[in-house]
Formats: C-alpha cells, structure tokens, sequence
C-alpha cells in the first residue's frame, strides 16, 4: 500500500496523518513491535495522555498505534465536517484500512470508547477484542453541560483564550481524578498543546461536535459487539463517571463483556494507575486463548 511506503520514511516517532478526505486527516503515532494495540483518546485527549501507557505497552509486546479522532489532537479540525461518534468510528476504520490492520485491540477513553463499540460493530473485521477506560456507550459527541458552556465559545479569547482553556482544562483534571498529583503545568500544556496551536478551529471543531447528529441509536447494536469487551472504571468518585444505567446496558447486551475497577483512580486511570491498564489488557487476551 501506498501508505506502507510512507511509513518507511516517516521520522523515529513513526508520526504522521492519514488524509481520508478533503481537509481531514487524522493524526497517527506507532511505536514498538509485536500485536497491535490501538490507542483511541477522548475529547480532551491526545496521543499527549498515553504517554505514560504506550511505553508500558511496548515493554509487554506490543505494537501501539495512537489515532487521533478529527478535531482531537493534532488531527485537523474543519469546522464543517461530521463530528458525529459514528463518523469518527469510519474515519478510525479507514486508518486501520490504509495501515492494513486487522483483527487489533482497541484501548478507547472516555467518549473514544464510544467510538469503540461502534466501530467494533460496524467493522467486526477490524477488532479482535476492546478495553474501555471510564467510556461507556454515550449517544452523543458532547454532554449537555459542556453543549451549554459552548454557547460562550464567542467570548472566550476575550475573556483569557488560551490561559483561560488551560485553568478550566486543569480544574477538570482535578475533579475528574482520584490521585491529583499527576496533574502539573507540564500536563496541562500537554493536554492543551491542540488548542493553544489554533483556539478558533478548536472551538469551531467543539461547536461542531455539539450540533452533530448521529444517524442511528448505538444501544440497539450493542448485541451485535461479538468480540470481548473490559470496561474500567475508577474506584473513586470523580466527575466523568460511567454511570449505573450505561454499564447495567452493557451487561445485559454485550455478549462477553466485563467489568474492571481501579481502586484509589478515577476518570483518567491511564494517567493514575496505566499499569492497570496494561493489566486489563493482559486478561483481555487471557479471555481471547479461551474462546473457541
């Protein structure tokens, strides 16, 4: 594949976009060897928020492959496009196409593990088997508290731009952990590196995301999720929570589904506590060897 060719000459961070249409490309970073493992970020997320994890992974065995979903990241942000969660699940399928993977480990947080179980249902072919980290099977891109804080978008620069984005990015961090001592001026530049570079095309993005609408429910197909699915939530009350409701859905739909709980972490459990996470990854495939 023309990509294939690509990656032989990218730099030592293997780091590139994967144009899949006019003015959308989606920003991918690979490291290491082995099975693949590909790394799904939330809204606030970025290839940034695995960095503890990824080399974690790779020392297990594992070949890691971040993919930023459009508007997230470094991934381009046009404010016209499909931010829908169903959207995003094709746009993801299209990478794995163009990297010719099949049949991977999906590792989605937050609202990309929504993504997740749409693309696990609309593209079996392409996930052998996926953990969900405090992401639970959400019908829209955007809760409807952030929806409402969208409306002052307009006023944003006027009132702080990108220092204000960094004290409200930092104050949700906090409430959403269990430990917080993870959360530094070093963290937040990190997880607002994306809207620092362009604050307009992010919140243009965000605004866009709001208003999407889905083109089908995702809870009647959650049956049709044939592969393994862990979901992990933090043991400590936090903000961001996957609620009673979403994983009493999941248990009662998804065919081989279970539940894991991180004592002492919260929303962010890859930043916390990531060897868990690894953990989970490990008896993923321990349930993967059992299936016939």
């Amino acid at each position: 594949m023309w990509l294939l060719a690509v990656l032989t000459l990218a730099d030592s961070a293997r780091s590139f976009k994967v144009p899949l249409a006019p003015g959308e490309s989606l920003a991918v970073a690979m490291a290491g060897a082995g099975r693949s493992v590909v790394l799904i970020p939330g809204l606030f997320g970025s290839e940034f928020g695995f960095r503890q994890l990824v080399p974690l992974l790779d020392a297990a065995g594992y070949r890691t492959i971040v993919i930023e979903p459009l508007g997230i990241g470094s991934s381009t942000r046009p404010p016209r496009a499909d931010y829908s969660l169903t959207a995003q699940a094709d746009r993801i399928a299209g990478v794995l196409d163009s990297l010719g993977e099949r049949q991977a480990l999906i590792v989605a947080h937050s609202m990309g593990g929504s993504e997740a179980f749409r693309l696990a249902y609309r593209r079996p072919d392409l996930v052998r088997g996926m953990i969900s980290i405090e992401g639970g099977p959400t019908e829209a891109a955007v809760t409807p508290a952030f929806k409402r804080a969208l409306r002052f978008a307009p006023w944003i620069k006027l009132f702080g731009g990108v220092k204000l984005v960094r004290r409200k990015i930092r104050s949700m961090l906090i409430a959403s952990s269990g430990d917080t001592t993870w959360v530094t001026d070093d963290v937040v530049s990190g997880y607002t590196a994306g809207a620092a570079r362009n604050l307009d095309a992010t919140l243009k993005a965000y605004l866009a995301m709001a208003n999407s609408r889905e083109p089908g429910k995702l809870w009647p197909h959650l049956a049709d999720v044939r592969c393994p699915v862990r979901l992990i939530v933090g043991g400590e009350p936090h903000d961001g929570d996957v609620n009673a409701a979403e994983i009493k859905l999941l248990q009662r739909t998804v065919g081989a589904f279970a539940l894991d709980s991180v004592p002492g972490a919260g929303h962010f459990i890859q930043e916390e506590q990531p060897e868990a996470v690894v953990a989970a990854v490990g008896r993923l495939e321990a349930s993967l060897a059992r299936r016939p």
